[in-house]
């Protein structure tokens, strides 16, 4: 039997939903390669298995990630995979919905980390910052390019070159954060919404997140035609006239994810 204390990442299923854990809180879960290459594999699997149809990232022992191992760092262990960016996560999200589920710190690449989730729930106490520029560092596993389009330019400046913190609700009020619960609740939230989401069409709930991501790049007049092209097979899917049906007779609706 496998040593949990000994697995950088857990990973279990819940009813649709992949609960992805960062295994390591005697380092408040900093990520070294080994950490990386299991948190890409949970990945992995998620976009997989289409009996997954949301998933859920979080930590062990009330933090979520204090960002990259710099002890393992200095060892030449750099927890970035080629073309996926840090954690294996960053510069190529899954396909499918992503939550974080955010105690205690979501500092540096945690919250980079937490920036590549599509959305997040946080514990009252919970802290985010981006203070690389404190070691010499340049926030590169995303949040110097992705904070500026997240949040107003001059907020994201502050927390850029300053490298201070803020807390949940500052986090919540900048639109980082959907949702803030007590203490030790972040994962019963985040569980709580990828429910809420798990229960939709999965071809629907997919494409539809493809379409947000990818809007920021498309003009106007092309945006349309795009669009299109993405959700149409999935107006034409068994998917979309089950849900038809389901309303009309008044029942839940069973998606085949076809």
């Amino acid at each position: 039997m496998t040593d949990p204390d000994l697995t950088p990442v857990l990973v279990e299923r819940r009813e649709g939903i992949q609960i992805i854990t960062i295994n390591r809180p005697g380092s408040r879960n900093a990520v070294d390669g080994a950490t990386a290459r299991a948190i890409a594999a949970a990945v992995d699997e998620l976009d997989a298995d289409e009996e997954l149809r949301v998933g859920v990232l979080t930590g062990a022992g009330g933090t979520f990630c204090a960002g990259m191992d710099l002890k393992a760092w200095l060892n030449d262990d750099k927890p970035f995979i080629p073309g996926r960016g840090f954690a294996g996560v960053t510069m190529a999200p899954p396909r499918k919905p992503l939550i974080a589920a955010v105690e205690g710190w979501a500092l540096a690449g945690g919250f980079e980390l937490m920036l590549a989730c599509d959305l997040a729930v946080a514990g009252e106490s919970s802290r985010f910052g981006v203070p690389e520029v404190k070691r010499g560092l340049v926030a590169g596993g995303g949040a110097a390019m992705l904070l500026p389009r997240r949040i107003p330019h001059a907020v994201a400046l502050e927390m850029l070159l300053t490298g201070d913190l803020v807390t949940a609700d500052r986090a919540a009020a900048l639109g980082l954060v959907n949702r803030v619960t007590p203490d030790g609740e972040a994962l019963k939230g985040a569980l709580e919404l990828a429910a809420a989401i798990a229960a939709n069409g999965p071809l629907a709930v997919a494409v539809t997140k493809q379409i947000a991501q990818q809007q920021a790049d498309w003009s106007v007049g092309e945006g349309w035609s795009k669009q299109e092209q993405l959700y149409r097979p999935v107006f034409d899917s068994e998917d979309a006239r089950e849900g038809a049906a389901a309303f009309a007779q008044k029942r839940r609706p069973v998606w085949r994810g076809r």
